[in-house]
């Protein structure tokens, strides 16, 4: 959602610099939550979640591409260089943090739901060989205009006020997408 000038982690209270028009509908969604709160006193907050994964996610989605890909030993495509880096959130901890900041968020707070961990795609290549018993067969494109070089949640107000914690490391839950999917496929 922001311009890749950043500073990592990236901050609840940081002033949002979409680069995309995914960033700008985001964006634009926290932003009516928030009119909605101070002009009408609805109890709204907003949730930026960062890169969620895990068993029946679309299948335009990342990780459901590369672990299909690595399932039936289709190549795989990684645009750039594959150091790009992101915070992955597995999908039942996303979904606790939801149903905690609807009981317990500050209305009009903005929370970052991340992971917890930096890791670069390459390093998802690796857990995703280790999770399926396939080295990865990988075609590279180049980066695509608009995708962020970097992501990390500074998840200190969801921790604070929400009690937030991830409960799901990224290779456990890599390994729970892959069993979900292989079974589907």
């Amino acid at each position: 959602m922001y311009g890749d000038n950043t500073p990592m982690p990236m901050r609840e209270d940081a002033r949002p610099e979409p680069i995309s028009p995914y960033g700008v509908s985001k964006l634009a969604a926290e932003q009516l939550c928030y009119l909605y709160h101070v002009n009408y006193r609805l109890a709204t907050v907003s949730l930026r979640y960062f890169t969620v994964y895990g068993p029946r996610q679309r299948p335009d989605m990342g990780f459901h591409r590369f672990l299909r890909a690595a399932i039936l030993n289709e190549p795989i495509t990684v645009y750039g260089d594959g150091e790009q880096t992101r915070d992955f959130t597995f999908v039942a901890d996303a979904v606790s943090a939801t149903i905690t900041a609807a009981n317990r968020g500050i209305p009009g707070r903005v929370y970052n739901i991340g992971g917890g961990s930096r890791v670069s795609i390459n390093q998802v290549l690796e857990m995703i060989a280790r999770v399926s018993g396939r080295r990865p067969l990988i075609t590279v494109d180049p980066a695509q205009k608009g995708d962020m070089r970097h992501t990390y949640a500074d998840t200190r107000l969801a921790r604070t006020d929400l009690g937030f914690e991830p409960a799901v490391g990224l290779e456990e839950g890599l390994s729970a997408e892959h069993q979900w999917l292989a079974g589907i496929l």
